[in-house]
């Protein structure tokens, strides 16, 4: 999970193979629409062992307001 840098604070969530490129490329302007225009940190992560585990982990942590506040009261 990312998080935004500039006055209004906003998440996102993603998967990728590579963490710190792919964060490269969002503060870069590249990437996921929603991304762009915006400079992002790192808030959580975690590693799991398959694509599809992954983008059933990324479903869950985007739609369960309630974990994503938790990790973001965290940081």
């Amino acid at each position: 999970m990312l998080k935004s840098l500039g006055k209004k604070k906003v998440t996102y969530v993603g998967y990728t193979k590579n963490i710190s490129e792919r964060i490269k490329l969002h503060n870069s302007g590249k990437g996921a629409k929603f991304t762009r225009g915006r400079q992002w940190t790192l808030i959580y992560k975690e590693k799991l062992t398959s694509k599809s585990e992954a983008i059933s982990r990324e479903y869950y942590i985007k739609k369960n307001r309630t974990f994503r506040k938790k990790i973001i009261n965290k940081n």
